[in-house]
C-alpha cells in the first residue's frame, strides 16, 4: 500500500492524496458555499429511505399475524389506513427531497468554474509545464461526469447515507431474530466491499491514471481532424488517411485500457454474484427450520425472509458504496490536487506599480532557462530599455527573442539576474499591476467569439467605448474592412457562437492585435512578431504608421525580418541566447558583424524581387 502511494507521488509530483474524510469535509464546504438548500434535501431523502424500504414488509407482516390470529376485518381496514397516510407522507417527502438532482449538477458547475478561475490566473510558464498539464487534465476528467469524481462523491455520498439508514433499520429488525444470522450476513458483505474496494483501486493506478497523457494528446487529435486551422493543410498536402490512421493508433490505447478494465469488473461481478447467492441460501435455510419447530410464525417469516434480503442488499450497497466513495474520493484528490497545486497563482503580491513619467527596464546578468530544459533560453543578458525609446530586438528564429520579451513581460521571472523598472525590482510589484503598464502584440492573435469592439477593448461591453475601438481599428489599418461590415464594431467575431459571426484573415487578426494595443493605451508598447502574416514592404509601412500613432511611448519591435530596424534608436541582435550586437543600425553595419550580414542577405532578397517586377512590367 506504501509502495503505491509512493509511486503514486513519484509519477505524480503535484498530486496529493487528502483522504476520505478531508474530501468529504471539503465537499459539504463546498455544497454549503454553493447551494445550503441542498443539504436540507439530503436530509430529508435520508429520514426515508428506512421507510421507503420497510413499510410495506412490516404491512405485510402484521396482516399475516391478524389473519392467522382471526383478527376483526375493521382492525385490519384501521391498519392498513394508516399505513398509507405514513406511506402518502413518506412520499411526498421523498418527492420533495427528489429535486436535489440538478442542485448536484449546479454545485459541479460552480466548482468548475473555481478550476477555471484557477488555470487562467496560474503563472504562464506553468501552462509549458507537462506535469501541471497532466494535473490539470485529471482534474477536468474528475468532473467529466454525474456520477464520477466531484459531483459522484457528491451523489455517492447520499446513497451512502441512504444505505446506512436502512442498514441500521435492517439490523435492529434481523437482530430480534439471531444476531449470528446478522453478523453472517455483514461479514458477507464486507467480504464483497473488500473484493469491490481493492479493485477500484487497482483499477485507478493501473488502467486509468496512466491515460492522463493519452487524454491530452486525444484532445490535441481531435482538434487537428475538426479544427478549421488545419483545414487547408489536410487537404492540400493529403493527411486523411495519415491523421486517420494515427488517431486509431492512439484510440487503440484507450481500447485496452477499456478491455482490461472491463476484464476486472466482470471478475468482481461474478464474485458479487457467488456471495449474494450464498446470503439467501444461508437465510432461507434458517428460517426454515426456524418455522418448521414453531419458533418463528408466518408473518415473522416474511418479515425477516424481506427484511434480510432488503438488509443485505443495502449493506452490500453501503459497503460498495464505501469502496465507491473511496475511488470517488481518489477522483476528488486530482481535482484538488489541480486547485491546490502551487502555479504562482496565490495572493497577487506585491506593491501597486504607480503611474510613473517615465518607464525604463534594466536587464541584470538575466539568465533563464525553461522548465525541465538542459539549456539556457538566454544567458548573461544585461541590456537597458530606455524610457521613450524604440528598440529593435532582431535574431533568427530560436535566437532568444521572444524569451527576452516573456521575461520583459514578466510572463516568467528570471532563474538567475534580475530585472529592474526605474532602479527597482520588478518583483517588488504585484504583477496584476505590472501587466497595466503594457500594450503587448504577439504573433499568435486569439480572437474571441465576442463582438468586434470587445475584441478590441478586451473589456466587457459596459466597458467598451465603441467610438475609441473603432477608431483604434481605422489607424491599425482595418477601416476598409469597417466599412464591409454592415453591422460595423458590433458584428459578431468568429462563428462559435453565432452563425453570422465573421471570420478574419491572418492579416486582419495581426491589425485587430495593433488596435488592441492602441486601445489599451498603456505607456510601454511591445510587438512580438506581429505582421509575420504580412509582406515585408506591407510589415515594414505597417510598423512605421503604428511608431507615429504611439508617439513618445516606450516600444520594442521584435522581429528576425529587419523592417523595423530603420527607425528605431537601438538594435539589439540575438543569437543562441546571448546578446551578441547592441547599437544603431548605422553603427552595427559599421561593425560588419552578424547584424549587417542578415541585413545584406534580406536587402538583397528585397532587391531581387523589386528588379523582377520592374522586367516584368516592361
Amino acid at each position: 500500500m506504501k509502495k503505491k502511494a509512493q509511486t503514486e507521488k513519484q509519477t505524480n509530483p503535484l498530486h496529493r492524496n487528502y483522504g476520505l474524510i478531508s474530501n468529504m469535509r471539503w465537499m459539504i464546504s463546498a455544497v454549503a458555499r454553493h447551494n445550503k438548500a441542498l443539504l436540507v434535501f439530503v436530509a430529508i431523502s435520508v429520514i426515508c429511505a428506512p421507510f421507503m424500504s420497510y413499510l410495506w414488509t412490516f404491512l405485510s407482516k402484521f396482516i399475516i399475524d391478524m389473519i392467522t390470529a382471526h383478527s376483526q376485518s375493521d382492525e385490519l381496514l384501521i391498519m392498513m389506513l394508516v399505513f398509507t397516510g405514513i406511506q402518502i407522507t413518506v412520499c411526498m417527502l421523498e418527492s420533495l427531497s427528489s429535486c436535489e438532482w440538478y442542485r448536484f449538477i449546479f454545485v459541479r458547475f460552480r466548482l468548475i468554474l473555481e478550476k477555471n478561475a484557477k488555470v487562467m490566473s496560474v503563472d504562464f510558464r506553468c501552462l509549458e509545464d507537462p506535469d501541471v498539464m497532466d494535473c490539470y487534465q485529471k482534474a477536468s476528467n474528475a468532473h467529466g461526469s454525474n456520477f464520477e469524481g466531484i459531483e459522484g462523491l457528491m451523489r455517492h455520498s447520499l446513497m451512502l447515507l441512504r444505505s446506512l439508514a436502512v442498514t441500521i433499520a435492517g439490523i435492529v429488525i434481523l437482530g430480534t431474530l439471531n444476531i449470528w444470522i446478522m453478523l453472517g450476513v455483514a461479514v458477507l458483505a464486507a467480504i464483497n466491499f473488500a473484493v469491490r474496494n481493492a479493485a477500484n483501486k487497482w483499477g485507478k493506478l493501473h488502467i486509468w491514471d496512466p491515460l492522463a497523457k493519452w487524454w491530452r494528446r486525444s484532445e490535441y487529435m481531435k482538434r487537428e481532424v475538426t479544427d478549421f486551422t488545419f483545414a487547408k493543410e489536410v487537404r492540400l498536402f493529403g493527411l486523411r488517411n495519415w491523421l486517420s490512421g494515427k488517431y486509431s493508433e492512439l484510440q487503440k490505447e484507450r481500447l485496452n485500457a477499456q478491455i482490461k478494465n472491463e476484464k476486472l469488473w466482470f471478475g468482481v461481478a461474478l464474485a458479487s454474484s457467488i456471495i449474494t447467492a450464498g446470503v439467501q441460501l444461508f437465510v432461507y435455510i434458517y428460517l426454515i427450520f426456524a418455522v418448521s419447530r414453531g419458533d418463528v410464525t408466518i408473518g415473522n417469516f416474511t418479515l425477516y425472509i424481506a427484511s434480510s434480503t432488503t438488509m443485505f442488499t443495502y449493506l452490500n450497497n453501503l459497503l460498495g458504496g464505501i469502496a465507491d466513495l473511496f475511488q470517488r474520493s481518489r477522483e476528488t484528490d486530482d481535482f484538488r490536487s489541480f486547485l491546490d497545486c502551487d502555479c504562482g497563482d496565490g495572493s497577487d503580491e506585491g506593491i501597486e506599480l504607480p503611474v510613473l513619467d517615465s518607464y525604463e527596464f534594466e536587464f541584470r546578468n538575466v539568465s533563464f532557462r525553461y522548465p525541465k530544459a538542459d539549456k539556457y533560453a538566454l544567458k548573461n543578458l544585461s541590456i537597458t530599455v530606455k524610457a521613450g525609446e524604440r528598440l529593435a530586438v532582431v535574431g533568427l528564429n530560436g535566437a532568444g527573442k521572444t524569451t527576452f520579451i516573456k521575461l520583459l513581460l514578466r510572463l516568467y521571472e528570471p532563474t538567475e539576474g534580475e530585472i529592474l523598472l526605474n532602479g527597482v525590482n520588478v518583483k517588488e510589484y504585484s504583477k496584476r499591476s505590472y501587466y497595466r503598464a503594457f500594450s503587448p502584440v504577439f504573433q499568435d492573435v486569439e480572437l474571441f467569439a465576442f463582438p468586434l469592439a470587445e475584441n478590441v477593448s478586451m473589456q466587457s461591453p459596459d466597458d467598451t467605448y465603441k467610438e475609441l475601438a473603432e477608431k483604434c481599428l481605422n489607424d491599425a489599418g482595418m477601416g476598409e474592412k469597417l466599412k464591409k461590415l454592415s453591422k460595423g464594431v458590433s458584428t459578431e467575431i468568429l462563428k462559435v457562437i453565432h452563425d453570422d459571426g465573421v471570420d478574419l484573415s491572418g492579416g486582419e487578426k495581426q491589425k485587430l492585435a495593433l488596435a488592441r494595443a492602441l486601445y489599451k493605451n498603456a505607456p510601454v508598447v511591445v510587438l512580438d512578431e506581429p505582421t509575420a502574416a504580412l509582406d515585408a514592404l506591407a510589415e515594414s509601412k505597417l510598423y512605421s504608421d503604428f511608431d507615429k500613432l504611439i508617439g513618445g511611448k516606450t516600444a520594442v519591435y521584435i522581429s528576425h525580418r529587419l523592417s523595423s530596424t530603420q527607425f528605431c534608436r537601438s538594435v539589439a541582435m540575438f543569437k543562441d541566447g546571448h546578446l551578441v550586437e547592441y547599437g544603431t543600425h548605422d553603427d552595427l553595419m559599421k561593425q560588419n558583424g552578424a547584424y549587417a550580414e542578415m541585413f545584406r542577405i534580406q536587402a538583397q532578397y528585397y532587391i531581387d524581387n523589386e528588379n523582377k517586377e520592374a522586367t516584368a512590367s516592361v
